[in-house]
């Protein structure tokens, strides 16, 4: 009787894996990659989305200040209302 050791069961499924797995691929492996790199732009092309970028960059920043300028006055204008209910005189003058 012919008995396969262990060490001679895993090398025997290690080459019949290795003999089965290229052939697998080649089967599943159907679809082409796609390129997915656009064509270089022209230094035009490259000047304008950077002045664009730029741009928008720009109007972010303002109505950044804007909001916080609106903010600030709202809350001058609350706090001179809140102090000018409170400073008022509690007793009638003499």
């Amino acid at each position: 009787m012919n008995e396969i050791s262990r060490r001679g069961l895993i090398s025997l499924l290690g080459l019949a894996a290795a003999l089965t797995l290229p052939a697998t691929i080649a089967v599943v492996s159907g679809a082409h990659a796609q390129d997915t790199t656009p064509p270089p732009q022209t230094g035009t092309q490259r000047r304008q989305e950077r002045r664009t970028n730029r741009t928008e960059r720009r109007q972010e920043r303002r109505a950044g200040r804007t909001e916080r300028r609106t903010e600030r006055q709202t809350g001058r204008t609350e706090r001179r209302q809140k102090r000018q209910g409170t400073n008022a005189p509690t007793s009638p003058p003499q």
